[in-house]
């Protein structure tokens, strides 16, 4: 198993179809990477819950999961469950994204996803983002959706607990929801560690990597 770091992470794109969809897909590789790199500018787009409680509970989250960075968030009021009905607002409003962001990672939902707002917002992002590293990340739910990631961000045991405490922390609204415990978070993540030689992990969906060769220097060219 190959370990890649990204060449440059100076700009993080973040996008959701709900609030709490990115920090319990991506929450603990989030905490991770922005302590590695103070200063990271972070891009979040959510579809929907603007003006609502939601927003709220979606800001306060996000700057948690995103310690030292220079956040950005944006949250629209499409209705929920309805998303694939306002396909061609959601193709503007990652359109107007990257007008003024460009990305060196970007964190949405896989495209397999069964929840029609995440996959329709899935199949979007790279007919706007067509050159960019995205990484799919996987919510567990009901339907039964997971499939075989590909790609692992290990997590140490002290912040998958961080990433657990601060759901609980920030997403009350949520609390009710039969899927929204310590126990259906920290299995995942156990599962995908054992699969990465980790005792956590995040895991991701990507559809297409491109490896770069760095040009040899200082060797005689083959006789």
């Amino acid at each position: 198993m190959l370990s890649l770091v990204p060449e440059r992470l100076d700009r993080i794109l973040l996008l959701g179809a709900h609030c709490d969809d990115i920090a319990i897909g991506a929450g603990g590789s989030l905490l991770e990477l922005c302590r590695a790199h103070p200063g990271v500018a972070v891009s979040a787009l959510v579809l929907t819950g603007g003006g609502s409680l939601r927003e709220e509970e979606e800001q306060a989250a996000l700057a948690s999961f995103c310690p030292g960075a220079h956040l950005e968030l944006t949250v629209l009021d499409m209705p929920d469950g309805r998303v694939p009905t306002r396909w061609e607002r959601a193709k503007v409003a990652l359109e107007e994204h990257r007008g003024h962001f460009e990305p060196d990672l970007i964190f949405a939902p896989a495209p397999h996803d069964a929840h029609q707002d995440h996959r329709t917002l899935a199949e979007l992002v790279p007919t706007v983002f067509r050159d960019h590293l995205t990484l799919g990340y996987e919510i567990l739910k009901w339907e039964g959706d997971l499939k075989q990631p590909s790609t692992f961000l290990p997590l140490a045991e002290p912040v998958l607990r961080e990433k657990v405490a601060k759901l609980h922390e920030h997403y009350g609204s949520q609390r009710d929801r039969t899927w929204f415990d310590a126990e259906v978070f920290a299995g995942l993540a156990r599962i995908r560690g054992v699969q990465c030689h980790a005792r956590y992990a995040e895991a991701f969906h990507v559809a297409k990597l491109v490896l770069g060769v760095a040009p040899l220097t200082g060797l005689d060219p083959p006789s």
